[in-house]
């Protein structure tokens, strides 16, 4: 693997004057350093690694060269391509895909229209997603299993892709996608550029990139110690996490706050928990539907939801502007899932704050989070709330010698690098 050099604004990238004129009406001013060190290298057909914090302009950094390229080759192509997909998104969730999807039409204004760009993704009507694909698009920004779907009704081939996209691509190449994505990959041509951008590459995703790509260039900019975010751990005993929770909110006034739990079940009893003590909130999850998901986000991009409760579909990718404070009240199960939640706070070079509420339990498996993620953290404690007992003293008891089969009894959450698929991600 290579590294790359840097240019200090959109001129040097090579881009041309359409895509630029959409950017000065972004008001994008300089390019990000992913977006710097990336852009030329994407044009010039190289395969890519790219890490970089969460809000550091990575969709950009693969939208614009790709627009670019797909743009040229089509003014200078007048071959019929029936139901083809020239370049491929995937994406773990549905917010993601329409958010990527939107992102790359609105850096396409200026193309003439040339760039046909389509999301599908599941939890809606398919024949909807199948008419909008009729003669094929420029760009697909997709969830595998609803373009499984898709592809098993003729509705799209994959044979001429020409540039495959990652994006979250820890999550892409964890357990949970893998027999999906190697049926993918089966259907598309052998030579074709291949792009991989998340914020974490875990060791066991690291080891799977060595067999995609083709002498790819490297770019690592991910840092845990981001100037803008701020990350705070508080200590509470055990049984008072939302107690807690509802002082904070209602001591701080936060403007807004999105709260990650770790199950749909959680989401509501939460939210309904914190009901009781007078802060109204509204859940976000897998079991809602999808016009339901979209409106309930929507609201809280807004401003007019306060308070947002949801699972890790809201960890990946969602852009919310200038949201204040994010708190993990159930710790994730996966020490990379911690960097992709703080990262909604604290994007694009905005202050953020990332609160965890760690009681007894808890305490082993954030040392574990700490330590992957190269932070160390003071546990602090709020007055009124103090702790019992030194939390950070417990440790899972292994049990008894001779004991037999070992049980996992009042134990820290299993360390799971590697994610399984569930409900939430489509």
């Amino acid at each position: 693997m290579t590294t790359a050099t840097a240019p200090t604004n959109f001129t040097e990238l090579g881009l041309i004057s359409p895509l630029l004129t959409r950017l000065t009406e972004m008001e994008y001013q300089q390019p990000t350093p992913i977006q710097a060190q990336a852009i030329p290298s994407v044009l010039a057909g190289r395969d890519l690694i790219a890490g970089a914090n969460t809000g550091s302009g990575k969709t950009a950094a693969f939208a614009l060269p790709m627009l670019q390229d797909l743009f040229t080759e089509k003014k200078n192509s007048t071959k019929s391509k029936g139901n083809y997909v020239a370049g491929l998104v995937l994406v773990p969730t549905r917010e993601l895909a329409m958010q990527v999807a939107n992102s790359i039409k609105s850096y396409a204004s200026h193309l003439n229209g040339e760039i046909k760009t389509v999301a599908v993704f599941g939890g809606v009507s398919v024949n909807t997603q199948m008419l909008a694909l009729r003669g094929g698009t420029d760009i697909l920004v997709a969830t595998p299993g609803r373009l499984l779907d898709l592809i098993s009704s003729n509705a799209i081939k994959l044979d001429m892709v020409k540039t495959l996209v990652l994006d979250e691509a820890d999550r892409m190449l964890s357990l949970g996608f893998t027999e999906e994505l190697s049926a993918l990959m089966a259907l598309m041509p052998k030579q074709k550029q291949i792009l991989l951008f998340s914020a974490t590459f875990p060791e066991q995703v690291e080891a799977l990139t060595e067999e995609l790509l083709n002498d790819p260039l490297e770019i690592q900019l991910q840092s845990a110690d981001a100037s803008t975010l701020v990350q705070r751990a508080f200590s509470v005993n055990q049984g008072e996490k939302t107690a807690l929770l509802a002082h904070l909110i209602k001591k701080h006034e936060w403007r807004q706050v999105l709260i990650f739990v770790n199950s749909k079940h959680s989401c509501n009893h939460l939210a309904e928990k914190l009901a009781k003590r007078g802060v109204t909130s509204q859940v976000f999850h897998g079991d809602k539907g999808q016009s339901a998901r979209i409106r309930t986000l929507d609201g809280f991009k807004a401003g007019q939801i306060h308070v947002l409760i949801a699972t890790d579909i809201a960890a990946r990718g969602i852009d919310i502007d200038k949201l204040p404070v994010v708190i993990n009240f159930d710790l994730p199960r996966s020490p990379a899932d911690y960097m992709h939640r703080i990262g909604r706070s604290g994007r694009a070079g905005e202050v953020g704050l990332a609160l965890s509420l760690i009681d007894h339990v808890d305490a082993h498996h954030f040392s574990i989070i700490e330590k992957k993620n190269k932070i160390k953290l003071d546990r602090e404690q709020e007055a009124g709330f103090e702790v019992d007992e030194t939390i950070e003293a417990y440790v899972p008891m292994a049990p008894p010698e001779g004991s037999g089969k070992k049980k996992r009894k009042n134990k820290a959450p299993i360390n799971a690098d590697i994610w399984s698929r569930d409900a939430d991600s489509e």
